[in-house]
């Protein structure tokens, strides 16, 4: 009956944990969703493991988690040597490059825990097909980093 209680327990957080997650939906602005996923990926492993990774996930256009995918795939993209300078970062800073009704492209400058800059160009999308995505902003593109030097 103990160890009952002690799954029940686990089960219950884990739930919780899942819960914190954002969903995408049409409110959420093109900047704000590359914040969400940044913020996700800076705290990669709170509250669970990969929690940021996951999120990240939750605001990729389906057309970029066929490339990328499935999510264990793409948690392996993101820990290998191309991304993973994204996991548990420093900071952030986001700067608008274009923006249309459709299409948004930011530069996205990142310093990472060994306090290097890299550049990368984000690029997100409004979801124009009919269900629970249509016309909310989704990640459709990263570019491979372009190391910036460091901040020491």
């Amino acid at each position: 009956m103990k160890n009952f209680f002690y799954i029940l327990f686990f089960l219950i957080i884990f739930t919780v944990a899942k819960a914190d997650l954002k969903n995408p939906n049409r409110i959420i602005k093109p900047d704000q969703v590359i914040k969400i996923q940044l913020s996700g990926l800076k705290q990669n492993d709170y509250p669970y493991t990969d929690s940021g990774i996951e999120q990240t996930w939750k605001f990729a256009h389906p057309n970029n988690q066929k490339i990328t995918g499935p999510l264990n795939n793409f948690k392996m993209m993101l820990k290998g040597d191309s991304y993973s300078m994204l996991l548990n970062h420093q900071d952030s800073k986001i700067k608008q490059i274009y923006i249309s009704d459709d299409v948004a492209t930011f530069e996205v400058i990142i310093l990472d825990t060994e306090k290097k800059y890299y550049k990368f160009k984000w690029q997100v999308e409004k979801y124009k097909e009919d269900g629970p995505l249509k016309d909310c902003w989704l990640t459709t593109a990263v570019s491979q980093p372009i190391p910036s030097g460091s901040s020491i």
